[in-house]
């Protein structure tokens, strides 16, 4: 439920922090999702997708400062739009960090959000609460396709369309120094290359006292639920 109408709020922000803010409520839904399935591999996804959303969302969010620092200031995405000509390197890392939030495959966010689908569908084969589980696969497939489309319906906004600058700015926005981009550069690479670690960082977990045996099947999961994560994904990004 927080996963969901933290995506259906972010939805309908205008302010680009608020979207990003909404954004990390939902994204601590879908965390106690996964710890909701009372799985070995459940908690694990959840804590795999709080490191990987680390990474996406600071730089989400400090990009979110560079377009600020552009813009004098703003942050109604109505006042600014087309801003990609005018800062090339926010634009690639902002482009990366939203690919990862929407859960484009291969990027951190694809791996740890399918890891979570993955527990929960598991659920859907008990005995007494398979409906129950069914039920909340379908909404969190669905806050996945609500994720994608608010995150780009705000990169769209901002780096698309007319180039358009508040009064505030004047015609002097332009990149941000490099104080600025090389975090976003630093955050852009890790948030390629940490939904890879995914079984250094379970072998590091499962030394916790008090997890809970892995049961029958759990986490086979086929290339299923990969592929249809990943085309949640690109149909967000195509209704945005």
């Amino acid at each position: 439920f927080t996963a969901l109408l933290a995506g259906l709020i972010a939805l309908t922000q205008f302010d680009l922090k608020r979207v990003l803010a909404y954004s990390t409520i939902s994204q601590l839904g879908y965390m106690f999702l996964a710890l909701g399935t009372g799985l070995r591999t459940g908690i694990l996804a959840a804590m795999f997708h709080l490191v990987t959303h680390a990474f996406f969302k600071a730089l989400l969010f400090l990009g979110s400062g560079s377009v600020m620092h552009a813009t004098g200031g703003t942050v109604d995405m109505r006042q600014f739009g087309g801003l990609r000509h005018r800062m090339p390197i926010t634009h690639i890392t902002f482009l990366i960090g939203s690919l990862a939030l929407a859960g484009f495959p291969f990027l951190a966010g694809w791996w740890s959000k399918d890891a979570i689908l993955a527990a929960v569908w598991h659920q859907t084969h008990s005995a007494h609460y398979g409906d129950l589980y069914r039920l909340l696969f379908l909404l969190a497939t669905f806050t996945a396709l609500l994720t994608a489309v608010y995150t780009f319906r705000a990169f769209f906004m901002t780096f698309y369309g007319p180039e358009r600058m508040p009064a505030g700015a004047g015609d002097h926005a332009h990149e941000s120094p490099p104080s600025m981009w090389v975090p976003l550069a630093i955050l852009a690479i890790g948030t390629c290359i940490i939904g890879f670690m995914h079984h250094p960082l379970d072998h590091m977990l499962e030394q916790a006292p008090g997890l809970p045996e892995l049961g029958e099947h759990e986490g086979e999961h086929g290339m299923g639920i990969m592929v249809m994560s990943g085309l949640v994904a690109i149909v967000g990004i195509g209704l945005a």
